[in-house]
């Protein structure tokens, strides 16, 4: 088995978390490599930072959500692009890093099914609170028309902090510091994020708030009962179980094909055969029956048999 046949076999036999680091990946690379080929070919005098901000600006933009609503009306799949789409190296290592600590120990608790519908709403409420912001706050409108963001941090974030809310005295082991309880952690990045939106990185921040109060409402509604998750989960399972019918008629379809394929291969070597049939009898009208080679007695013979 080849390395990449065994990527295809972990994805598909790995959890949804896995599936999740796996597609951030495959785009985080698939992204920078396009960037390399433009570095290559690029002829317009930019490098370094430059460069890789006309990049972005130029291409990556199609994935990033904007801040302009008006914007986001030209490209509305951005609000989902933009929570798989990294850039920078160390952006998606922090991110996946804590991706993967919190998600297994969500599992823990949680089903497969709510880690990622968490993930997913928790970056559409990320990207919903940064859009508002944008155009609400005095201090931010005048950005609106140019800003946009990417990342998968504010579905990284829900994942963290729900899970945080629903076992807030889990203990993990932190390098250099010991073992720390997960309410004292969601404490730290959600007082954080509210220090750091005055920074040069205020969108990240707002979304990381709006995977909080995600996070923090489905919790509440999970106590009661209720999972804010699962209509999500239905429109998704729908989604799968329609793409696996049309899949299947696919290989239906496919196989009418072959069979029709193989009829008409049928005709043409039932065709040739009578003109073979033809043939040897115009010799033995001709020349008797003797006069047949033994290929052409059997082929007389086995012709014969199967009429």
């Amino acid at each position: 088995m080849s390395i990449w046949d065994e990527i295809k076999e972990s994805f598909k036999r790995g959890s949804i978390l896995t599936k999740l680091i796996y597609i951030n990946l495959g785009v985080f690379i698939a992204v920078n490599i396009a960037y390399v080929i433009f570095a290559l070919f690029f002829t317009q005098g930019f490098s370094g930072t430059g460069l890789r901000n006309y990049f972005l600006q130029k291409w990556v933009t199609y994935l990033m959500v904007p801040a302009s609503p008006e914007r986001l009306l030209f490209k509305p799949w951005t609000l989902f692009t933009y929570m798989f789409l990294h850039f920078h190296f160390l952006h998606i290592l922090f991110n996946l890093l804590w991706l993967y600590m919190f998600g297994r120990i969500f599992l823990q608790y949680l089903t497969e099914k709510q880690l990622f519908s968490t993930y997913i709403l928790g970056g559409l409420a990320g990207a919903f609170l940064y859009i508002l912001s944008y155009n609400l706050f005095p201090g931010l409108t005048p950005q609106s028309d140019v800003s946009e963001m990417l990342g998968a941090s504010a579905g990284v974030m829900a994942v963290a902090m729900l899970i945080s809310f629903y076992v807030p005295n889990y203990t993990v082991h932190l390098i250099f510091i010991g073992p720390v309880k997960l309410k004292y952690i969601a404490l730290f990045f959600i007082i954080t994020d509210i220090l750091q939106i005055a920074s040069y990185n205020a969108g990240g921040h707002i979304a990381h708030l709006g995977g909080v109060l995600y996070a923090y409402i489905y919790v509440l509604q999970l106590r009661k009962g209720k999972d804010m998750g699962q209509g999500f989960n239905r429109l998704m399972d729908s989604a799968a179980a329609f793409f696996s019918k049309r899949k299947r008629r696919m290989k239906v379809s496919y196989k009418k094909n072959a069979k029709q394929m193989t009829d008409m291969e049928y005709n043409r070597q039932k065709a040739a055969n009578q003109e073979e049939i033809d043939r040897i009898l115009d010799k033995i009208a001709q020349s008797g029956y003797d006069s047949l080679t033994k290929k052409e007695k059997e082929t007389l013979f086995k012709m014969s048999g199967r009429n």
